[in-house]
């Protein structure tokens, strides 16, 4: 039936799920996910001609703005469709805004901002040439997204109402989310530290739903990550990976991704039974060769999958795995001399051996020099003697330890 409706027939439904105070039959019948979208005889680019005059004028600017959208999007024109999408956007903003003391109209906006964010991602992977209306550029796009769904948020923070149940304030971490996800693709996360702040005072902050809590702790670990701070990327992606669904693996694989990497940093190794199971067995040469303390084969397995590390933001990080190899390495040589005091030739054997026969003395000291620096091992050098004195008690912490 909603492949063949009419426009009156389409009309009728959003006018009744708009006077029933509908949020979730609205927000289907303005989705660009809902199948109405493929239906022709809704494809119009004047539809304001032929809005019923029983319509809420908030509705009919809305609803005109809507299937001038689902137009541009038949006939192919992204860069339209994203203009349209916008103005639907800006329309709602102000019914939300007149809309005080309500806010049953949260599911329309979790759906509005979703699609908004979905066309500029689609704007932002076509190239600057070969469409007819160019005047959106790709990443200009997922930037204007951003502040249209932060008027969104600002709407939502501002309601001070002390009714729980009634606030707006329920569609913060959705948006916040939403966001998130922007700010990662326009490399933006700074702008996230004020969000973080605003989720993490709400009174609400322990009552949203699990699913959009998961997704924000995902995003705050991967930005915790970034800024070093392992115990809040450890404590945030950790609660993400065992709250999420277990029949989600696909998201499952994606908090691994960020996790393992950040894992190996702690100290703590991948089994080859999790890597397989969710489909991360580039990671497991990764962890082989931390673990035997390898940094010849740490880089060989980086260069070897350096794609898929590139283009899941982690190259980097498994590049800081390298001091943590060298102190695992300098850790099986302690273990062999059964000696706290060790000749700085010692540990230059051991790294030609495990990287390349051209490392120099200055290079080992450098190496050491660093773990020292970090704690990742206890003791001082000694250049008179070219010996290093370890700590006769735990020259080799708990890496765990470090980060907290």
């Amino acid at each position: 039936m909603i492949y063949d409706m009419s426009l009156s027939q389409y009309f009728q439904q959003v006018n009744g799920a708009w006077n029933r105070k509908n949020g979730n039959s609205l927000s289907d019948w303005l989705s660009l996910r809902h199948s109405h979208v493929h239906n022709k005889n809704l494809f119009n680019s004047r539809p304001e001609n032929l809005i019923p005059n029983y319509f809420d004028d908030h509705l009919s600017e809305l609803i005109c703005a809507h299937l001038r959208c689902i137009y541009a999007l038949a006939e192919g024109d992204a860069r339209l469709a994203y203009k349209e999408q916008d103005n639907v956007l800006q329309i709602f903003i102000r019914i939300f805004q007149y809309y005080k003391e309500e806010n049953w109209l949260l599911p329309v906006m979790n759906t509005l901002c979703l699609d908004l964010r979905l066309i500029a991602a689609k704007v932002d992977s076509l190239t600057v040439k070969g469409t007819h209306s160019g005047a959106i550029k790709p990443r200009e796009a997922l930037e204007k997204a951003a502040e249209t769904l932060m008027a969104c948020f600002r709407v939502c923070s501002s309601d001070n109402r002390s009714s729980e149940q009634d606030t707006k304030k329920w569609g913060m971490l959705s948006l916040v989310n939403q966001l998130f996800k922007l700010y990662f693709r326009i490399n933006k996360l700074h702008l996230m530290k004020p969000l973080i702040r605003a989720i993490d005072s709400s009174p609400l902050k322990e009552k949203f739903p699990l699913s959009q809590l998961v997704t924000y702790r995902y995003y705050v670990g991967r930005k915790a990550m970034f800024d070093s701070d392992y115990a809040l990327a450890n404590e945030s992606l950790t609660f993400a990976f065992q709250s999420c669904h277990r029949m989600s693996k696909k998201n499952k694989h994606l908090i691994l991704i960020y996790l393992v990497p950040l894992k190996m940093l702690l100290g703590y190794l991948p089994t080859k039974q999790l890597l397989q199971k969710y489909d991360l067995m580039q990671l497991w040469e990764v962890g082989d060769a931390v673990r035997c303390g390898h940094s010849k084969k740490l880089t060989e397995a980086i260069e070897k999958h350096q794609e898929f590390f590139i283009k899941s933001g982690i190259y980097l990080i498994l590049e800081r795995l390298r001091l943590v190899t060298y102190r695992n390495l300098f850790k099986k040589v302690y273990l062999i001399m059964q000696n706290p005091v060790i000749t700085l030739e010692d540990l230059l054997i051991a790294l030609r051996l495990s990287e390349s026969p051209e490392i120099e003395l200055e290079e080992a000291n450098c190496i050491l020099a660093n773990l020292i620096h970090q704690g990742k091992i206890k003791g001082y050098i000694s250049h008179t003697h070219q010996k290093v004195v370890l700590s006769k008690t735990d020259a080799f912490p708990k890496l765990s330890s470090l980060a907290s």
